[in-house]
């Protein structure tokens, strides 16, 4: 296992045109990558030529993506920081956090404690699936996340130097079916070919290399995985013997994050604001608030609060540490259900721990990581960026299921939830029992109810509960032909696959006639075959016009910061030009302006280029009085 051994110091990541050298690879060598889809933040990473995982990085060496895509009236889609930067001046047309919505209902939603706060017009789509109204647009949660994707792919892709042959995405270990299959949907409309769907605590204990963990005897070692991002949580518990990675139980929370932290702190700024009707503006700029003062938190004793009212006053506040601790107490002790759940159901003690491993950015907050060492007894492990770690082990096992490396790596993990059937009664009867090591099947027989039956109804769940009510639905289908018996003569098996990617087949025979009907579980919540091949026809289709549409919006982009950046220099050191210097560079920034109105990309940016060289002159002199006013009052050997 020296493959694992020698991994990514904590933080590490190489820029695009840094990590090019990994394109000139032996031939065998494929392009893949690991991607972490987030709730707040996504990354992208990939082995580099010292086989080391590394994630890939902007042009401005950041290697995380903010989760946000902006939809503008005209058309334009602005991804990560751009798109964020809209977000609070246009909340209603900005998405973030969507991988809370992905694989969800409206009403369950509407269920959580309190509801979610948020700018964003939801409503009910087909199949029971949330939608986002954007304008006269409805877009799902799907569409969003492949934005977020499409932009990874694109970074990856600069940096190896040319097309993707695949990627490892992961998913928090208690996404259900639904939730998996509609970020498997999300991946293909982003152009990707998914390798394999990894549960995010397992690809945080390949990037740790926790199989090398020098144990007691050297061979083996049992670890939890503790898994708190912006929108989940996950615990898993897992064994590592001589490279099998073997998740022995999982559990959690997939609508259980640091949003969750971050909705407490938006219902105190309402409550403190006393506005019984808040605009999508002033939710927007709570949760931008919340989120400043969470992060604050983590190193500070206490923040002060400045937020702005629409009646223009200003909300000033002093929220310390503990009491925002106080607030999200349950939120965090709730965790430890999980943990002790899943320890249980893994036949394990904590005192048989060899580590604790802390994942997602969440786990940076002071009180969780409190409450973690108290849990397990142990200080836990945090030697990798939390925030990176799940994209750095998902590189690792794209490199091996491409081929690339050959280490010998075995991952063996569980069903997040049982899966069953309906029975008599609205009865769930569970065929394949959580924490079940995948990939697997299981079958079971049942019969008739009634004299004559021809044809059975099958009804495929998903949960822990006993009512059908209570679980969740995935799929109906009908088994026909069954030759007309008295009741509970017929025999018909029904039969659960699960993938490797968790992902589900149902068939049932009647044994006699041998006659079977099958289904792949495709849950209504994600995008059908159908809508999926029409958006990448249209894809096809639009490329050329969409890609234009890219050009000209990141033009745009670019001459809005260049006028912002020009503008805020003539306020502060006009006094430096002459009147006619004056006119001439309000002339040339008036020229640039007009060609943002306009549609035509190359324009903009030729009038971008004439104003950086005309304005030189200017960017030098405002140069000169900066340094000489650092100089006044001191000599040379100030600077020795």
């Amino acid at each position: 296992m020296d493959f694992l051994m020698d991994i990514a110091e904590p933080g590490q990541s190489l820029k695009p045109h840094e990590l090019a050298a990994a394109a000139a690879l032996p031939r065998q060598r494929q392009r893949v990558v690991g991607i972490d889809l987030g709730t707040t933040y996504s990354l992208v990473a990939a082995i580099d030529l010292a086989g080391q995982p590394v994630c890939i990085t902007d042009e401005e060496g950041r290697a995380a993506l903010p989760s946000v895509v902006h939809y503008g009236a005209d058309g334009t889609l602005l991804v990560g920081r751009e798109a964020q930067e809209q977000a609070l001046s246009q909340p209603q047309r900005t998405v973030s956090s969507a991988k809370r919505l992905m694989g969800r209902g409206l009403a369950e939603l509407a269920a959580e404690e309190g509801g979610e706060q948020t700018p964003l017009q939801l409503l009910d789509g087909e199949g029971g699936m949330v939608c986002i109204a954007i304008g006269q647009r409805t877009l799902s949660p799907v569409e969003v996340s492949a934005e977020i994707l499409k932009a990874l792919k694109a970074r990856a892709e600069e940096a190896l130097d040319g097309p993707l042959h695949g990627a490892v995405v992961t998913v928090p270990a208690y996404f259900d079916d639904a939730q998996r299959q509609a970020t498997k949907d999300a991946a293909r409309l982003a152009g990707l070919e998914v390798l394999r769907l990894v549960n995010e605590p397992t690809a945080a204990a390949l990037a740790y290399g926790l199989d090398n963990f020098q144990t007691g005897e050297g061979r083996e070692g049992l670890f939890a995985i503790y898994d708190l991002g912006g929108g989940t949580f996950d615990i898993s518990i897992l064994r590592l013997n001589q490279g099998v990675f073997q998740v022995l139980a999982t559990g959690g929370n997939s609508h259980l994050g640091g949003d969750d932290f971050d909705q407490r702190l938006v219902a105190y700024l309402l409550r403190e604001s006393a506005q019984t009707q808040p605009t999508p503006y002033l939710l927007q700029a709570c949760r931008e608030e919340a989120r400043r003062i969470k992060e604050a938190l983590s190193a500070a004793e206490s923040v002060a609060v400045a937020l702005p009212l629409p009646d223009g006053t200003l909300l000033q506040r002093t929220i310390d540490r503990a009491t925002f601790e106080g607030w999200i107490a349950d939120l965090v002790n709730s965790t430890g259900v999980a943990c002790r759940r899943a320890l249980k159901d893994a036949g394990v003690r904590v005192a048989d721990l060899q580590g604790v491993v802390l994942v997602g950015g969440s786990t940076r907050v002071p009180l969780v990581r409190r409450f973690v060492a108290q849990l397990f007894e142990r200080e836990p492990l945090s030697d990798l960026d939390p925030d990176q770690v799940v994209a750095l082990g998902a590189a690792h096992q794209a490199s091996l299921l491409a081929g690339n490396s050959s280490a010998e790596l075995l991952l063996l993990d569980v069903t997040p939830l049982s899966l069953g059937i309906e029975t008599m009664g609205e009865l769930v009867e569970k065929i394949i029992p959580r924490n079940t090591p995948i990939p697997t099947a299981r079958a079971q027989e049942f019969t008739t109810f009634k004299d004559g039956q021809t044809a059975m109804a099958i009804h495929v769940l998903q949960g822990e509960r006993e009512l059908v009510s209570q679980c969740r639905s995935l799929a109906r289908f009908e088994l026909r032909g069954i030759p007309p018996l008295v009741a509970g003569a017929a025999r018909i098996r029904v039969t659960f696959r699960v993938d490797a990617d968790g992902l589900l087949t149902v068939s049932a025979q009647e044994e006699t006639t041998r006659i079977e009907q099958s289904v792949a579980v495709k849950p209504s919540y994600g995008l059908s075959d159908g809508q999926i091949e029409q958006m990448l026809r249209e894809a096809l289709t639009h490329g050329e016009e969409d890609m234009r549409l890219r050009l000209l919006n990141e033009a745009k982009v670019e001459a809005e910061r260049v006028l912002s950046a020009v503008g805020a220099a003539l306020k502060q050191d006009s006094d430096l030009l002459s009147e006619q210097e004056l006119k001439q560079v309000k002339a040339i920034t008036l020229r640039l302006w007009e060609a943002t109105q306009g549609e035509d990309p190359e324009r903009i940016n030729q009038m971008m280029s004439q104003l950086d060289k005309e304005t030189a002159f200017f960017a030098q002199r405002r140069m000169d009085r900066s340094i000489q006013s650092a100089m006044t009052g001191r000599n040379i050997a100030d600077f020795g």
